[in-house]
């Protein structure tokens, strides 16, 4: 078993290396002066069953080139088998036409990373559980609730706990995440969306006086549907509201958002690498994915169960 990594999360990479108790292959994966993506295997991967990890979040298309690149040069090299770790998978929330005469990008980037000849994809909270769909080759979709539940239950497991969802689509991830916290109670955010990146807030479904509210949802990027439902729930009488998020995108201003919102803390895991701005918010907070990722690796490579990991 080999892994191999672009340059999207060096930091996880080297953290699931070292969970694995092996070295990061040795491979240059860089930029010619017109910033064309250039891969060089330094190492033989012959035979090989090999584990790119890449995730594709900003500059989305950059780290996807890495990630197509980095899949031909493995396969030009005959590893024996590639399989594409992409803790977040960028383009998800292109699942499906919203509209005439718009894409499926997130149908057009599995086909991409099927032909440039990835045997197999491990991905974190796919936004849509059907893209799994989308690949042609074996596709395992895992979850970070474990995680969270483990960092809830240890932090506000005296609290009166409540989960929310922030929106109608979220209550499936909200009821498997109240399911691990023993049952909790659940509420739903009824929001009402006029156009792309803006949300307000409409009413709340459940009585949330005096819980300690858990707002869990897949991505947050403008973070402005977290915010409103923050304000929403303490404006009911919440105790206070956390929210716990996969995937940090969390684009323009969406840090100094949160720092100034209602949110008590916002809990983001490292499936995207973190820019200086997010490292020095005083209200988001990291968990790590890493011994998630490296025992699924190592699953695979194994050949043994990886639902298993959810029992």
């Amino acid at each position: 078993m080999k892994l191999m990594t672009g340059n999207s999360n060096l930091p996880l990479a080297k953290a699931i290396a070292e969970y694995l108790e092996i070295p990061l292959t040795d491979a240059s994966v860089r930029r010619f002066a017109d910033e064309e993506v250039f891969v060089e295997i330094h190492e033989n991967v012959r035979g090989e069953d090999v584990f790119v990890l890449q995730s594709t979040g900003f500059p989305a298309n950059d780290n996807l080139m890495e990630l197509l690149i980095c899949i031909d040069a493995l396969k030009r090299a005959s590893a024996k088998r590639i399989t594409a770790v992409i803790p977040y998978f960028g383009y998800a929330r292109q699942d499906r036409k919203p509209g005439p005469r718009t894409p499926i990008s997130a149908k057009l980037v599995a086909n991409l990373i099927t032909v440039a000849g990835a045997d197999r994809v491990l991905s974190i909270d796919l936004h849509a559980g059907q893209i799994q769909g989308f690949f042609d080759i074996p596709t395992d979709n895992l979850y970070g609730a474990p995680v969270m539940s483990a960092d809830i239950q240890a932090r506000f497991g005296d609290k009166k706990i409540m989960v929310v969802s922030p929106d109608v689509g979220g209550v499936v991830r909200a009821r498997a995440l109240a399911k691990r916290l023993d049952n909790a109670p659940l509420a739903i955010v009824d929001k009402r969306r006029e156009r792309a990146g803006e949300s307000e807030v409409m009413n709340i479904i459940g009585d949330v006086e005096g819980r300690f509210c858990i707002l869990i949802d897949d991505i947050v990027d403008s973070a402005g549907t977290l915010c409103n439902a923050a304000a929403a729930l303490k404006a009911a009488g919440a105790e206070d509201v956390v929210a716990y998020c996969t995937h940090g995108v969390l684009s323009g201003g969406a840090v100094a958002r949160v720092e100034g919102s209602e949110l008590a803390e916002l809990v983001i895991t490292d499936s995207i690498g973190s820019h200086d701005v997010i490292k020095d918010a005083k209200k988001i907070r990291h968990l790590t994915i890493a011994p998630l990722l490296a025992e699924a690796i190592r699953r695979i490579a194994d050949e043994s169960s990886v639902s298993s990991l959810f029992d």
